[in-house]
């Protein structure tokens, strides 16, 4: 188990990686052509993910899987038409089910057990690396020993439930006689037909669940936190208002008492329904960042903007990603024209910064989370070299201890400013100011400098400075620069990193 005394700190925005850890293991098995878990994983592989600056590993879907799930899984229509795309020539066997529909909190005795993912968490921390489990609050697979020993946990039907929504109840035999149970779901959508829904106004589920978290975190530095809304008071009352009606809604939130009690523990909601303030004032270091994705997908750079002029305090504690196991992969999504403007911005923007497995190699197929096999593809160079430089570069302590600012841009001339963000990283010696042009056409702007560094020495008129990421250098008038702001003229999708030491700008070579 984890000594406590194995704790450090993590830096300030920290790297997020996420693995798919059946597929991942598959990879490597078929790689080294013998079967390999969670132990017989080599340090190579470790090593890399130090060497690219992650601060923390993911290991998704390490739980065990229900084999009822699994059934269910293999029988969906819907589910068959999403393998087949992913999988074109998937076989039934390769279906192992939902990681979200969790049988027990234990390793799944297909991916390693409990002494290999103790000699995992000793290597990660070796590397100064944290190690992320995943942590399913609000219902458990149907099959989880729970669901017969003790059905009092979940929220209760009856068999005319069953009978008018059998998509949403189902009968088991317990030991306290048949009982019908709900599936989980959110308020929003179809129940999820592989689960049993646990019941938050009941204080033995929370105070069994607590216990189960307790005995998760002896292996893990952190949980993310799956929907972590849903089971909020008000948010669980709302979706189950015609069954809770005679139970009593506890004061407290549950999370405030889980996380209190384990305080070393990093906390990460997925989260969403703009909730993301309120599970941080409950707690979580950690909340996903929805809108931001959003907004990059499908809204206007100015909208991009708004959500960043948020509080500081509170955009350091988002998730930001352009993909992750729920969404598509960042390179349908986006693209790699985008890729140079929404990529940048990503990993430049306070808070932690995920990166989802396949995400650095420009895959394009999203993966079932319920296949254990992914379709072979090719890296894309492009990519590859993109992500190996914006690693490198956001590796910098700048971007970790840094202070963090939004910049005012303005017009140069035309209305294409409004397409271009920009902010700033400064410390006392270093300062990186980021532009990014989020729009299709060209931009040029003006951008309003703080004040936080000196143009030096006043006899040149000239300055010079360094676009750290296109490996450019550019020169300007000091005039110009303290009258109207850094002149920028970008590309479609294009970014610059100015990087400056010292505090600053060199004045040009004459």
């Amino acid at each position: 188990m984890k000594p406590r005394s194995s704790v450090f700190s993590s830096r300030p925005h920290p790297h997020l990686y996420e693995i798919n850890t059946w597929v991942w293991l598959h990879d490597l098995s078929q790689k080294m052509n013998r079967t390999i878990r969670l132990g017989d994983v080599p340090d190579q592989e470790w090593d890399e993910l130090q060497a690219k600056g992650f601060d923390c590993v993911w290991l998704m879907g390490l739980w065990e899987r229900s084999p009822l799930g699994r059934r269910i899984a293999r029988q969906h229509s819907d589910l068959q038409q999403d393998y087949a795309k992913a999988l074109p020539d998937w076989q039934e066997y390769e279906v192992v089910g939902s990681p979200y529909a969790i049988r027990a909190y234990q390793p799944d005795p297909e991916l390693g057990s409990w002494e290999q993912l103790k000699d995992v968490l000793r290597k990660l921390h070796d590397r100064g690396i944290k190690l992320i489990l995943d942590f399913v609050p609000n219902h458990t697979a149907l099959d989880h020993e729970w669901t017969t020993r003790h059905p009092e946990y979940y929220v209760q039907g009856t068999s005319r439930d069953v009978t008018n929504f059998p998509s949403q109840f189902f009968p088991i035999d317990t030991s306290k006689g048949i009982r019908y149970l709900a599936h989980g779901k959110d308020p929003n959508s179809p129940a999820w037909t592989d689960t049993a829904q646990l019941d938050y106004f009941n204080p033995d589920t929370r105070k069994a669940l607590i216990r189960e978290l307790q005995h998760v975190a002896k292996y893990c530095d952190g949980v993310r936190c799956d929907m972590a809304m849903l089971v909020l008071n008000e948010v669980f009352a709302q979706t189950w208002e015609n069954h809770v009606k005679g139970d009593v809604c506890p004061s407290g939130e549950f999370w405030t008492e889980a996380i209190s009690l384990l305080p070393d523990c990093m906390w990460i909601a997925e989260v969403y329904w703009n909730r993301e303030w309120e599970l941080q004032q409950l707690g979580f270091q950690f909340t996903y960042d929805k809108i931001l994705y959003d907004r990059l997908r499908h809204s206007t750079p100015h909208e991009v903007a708004l959500h960043l002029q948020a509080d500081t305090i509170f955009q350091s504690k988002l998730v930001r990603f352009l993909e992750n196991h729920d969404e598509p992969r960042s390179a349908v999504a986006f693209g790699n024209v985008r890729l140079p403007a929404v990529g940048v911005l990503m990993a430049t923007l306070p808070g932690m910064r995920l990166y989802h497995q396949g995400q650095l190699s420009g895959k394009r197929i999203r993966i079932p989370v319920q296949l254990c096999r992914a379709q072979d593809e090719p890296p894309d160079e492009a990519t590859v070299a993109f992500y190996d430089r914006i690693l490198a570069i956001t590796n910098e302590d700048v971007f970790h201890a840094g202070k963090w600012a939004m910049l005012t841009v303005h017009s140069a001339g035309d209305d294409s400013f409004s397409n271009v963000v920009a902010y700033q990283w400064t410390t006392e010696r270093v300062w990186k100011l980021i532009a990014v042009n989020l729009s299709p056409m060209v931009a040029q702007a003006h951008i309003r400098l703080n004040g936080e560094f000196g143009i030096e020495p006043d006899t040149f008129p000239d300055y010079t400075l360094y676009d750290q990421f296109n490996d450019l250098s550019f020169e300007g008038s000091r005039k110009d620069l303290i009258k109207s702001g850094l002149y920028v003229r970008l590309d479609p999708f294009e970014c610059h990193i100015f990087s400056m030491e010292d505090g600053i700008i060199k004045s040009a070579k004459r």
